[in-house]
């Protein structure tokens, strides 16, 4: 069974999303913020990261920059969802590495087939 890491402040959403995975089959984990995503992607050596972009301590760009850059996590794959849904923003998660960017709100098909596709490869 597949690995998901959840990082999203909102206590809602992120419950939200852990659902939505958990209910297709995935094991979910969660972190609140990105230093705590970072400590969780040591222990529990996630398939695949799903991330929020604003958050406290450490935003989802820099989250994606130190996963991609880190030999450890560079080919694990990082979905950022966020309300951030301009042009200009899924345009700057892409640069920062991430290998796809859903805008909140979403539907629950697009994040869970997105998920599911990075996983396959």
């Amino acid at each position: 069974m597949s690995k998901v890491l959840v990082v999203e402040d909102s206590l809602a959403q992120r419950q939200m999303i852990s659902d939505l995975l958990k209910g297709s089959g995935l094991t979910v984990e969660v972190a609140s913020n990105g230093m705590e995503a970072l400590k969780r992607v040591e222990q529990y050596a996630p398939d695949i990261v799903v991330l929020d972009i604003v958050m406290p301590q450490m935003n989802g760009y820099e989250l994606c920059r130190r996963l991609k850059n880190d030999p450890k996590t560079q080919n694990v794959p990082v979905v950022m969802c966020s309300s951030k849904g301009e042009e200009f923003d899924r345009y700057w998660g892409m640069r920062q590495g991430a290998d796809a960017y859903i805008a909140k709100p979403f539907q629950p098909m697009e994040l869970i087939g997105t998920v599911k596709q990075l996983l396959r490869g």
